[in-house]
């Protein structure tokens, strides 16, 4: 019997407005949205975490976040200074952290049983985001296929 490969899906919200990014996810047949940024909340309407958990749930798409999963201040900032081999030394050594490997691993059994997953950050270019690392270790770890989403700018 052939397994079916799960998919891990991320988007990025930068410079996109809500609607745009729901319906990249509806689009996609997402059915949970787990927000990894630190702070869920944003100055772009409907990316607060209350906001965004509505927007979601009208399109029959479920939500959580997973704080842990986040980048710590200092990497945020260097996010910022667009120093990202430095985010990338900040996050990496996050990632050892008690919290992170506990939501690493929910997320790892959410990817297995409630799919498709999609993660969301801040940063519309996911190579410039601390999203892109833990989608790859969900991919070595569980052999998930990871999707790229980029809502349309507007």
């Amino acid at each position: 019997m052939a397994r079916r490969t799960k998919r891990l899906f991320t988007i990025g919200y930068e410079q996109t407005p809500a609607k745009a990014v729901l319906d990249e996810l509806e689009a996609a047949g997402v059915k949970l949205l787990v927000d990894v940024r630190a702070v869920a909340s944003s100055r772009r309407p409907g990316f607060s975490k209350n906001q965004l958990a509505a927007g979601l749930d009208e399109r029959g798409i479920s939500y959580l976040h997973l704080k842990g999963l986040g980048t710590p201040k200092s990497g945020r900032e260097a996010a910022r200074s667009g120093k990202f081999d430095l985010l990338h030394r900040i996050y990496s050594k996050h990632l050892n952290t008690v919290q992170a490997k506990e939501e690493l691993d929910e997320l790892s059994a959410l990817v297995k049983q409630a799919g498709p997953v999609c993660i969301l950050c801040y940063e519309r270019d996911h190579t410039h985001c601390h999203r892109q690392w833990i989608a790859e270790i969900i991919e070595e770890r569980d052999g998930v296929k990871v999707e790229n989403l980029v809502a349309p700018l507007q």
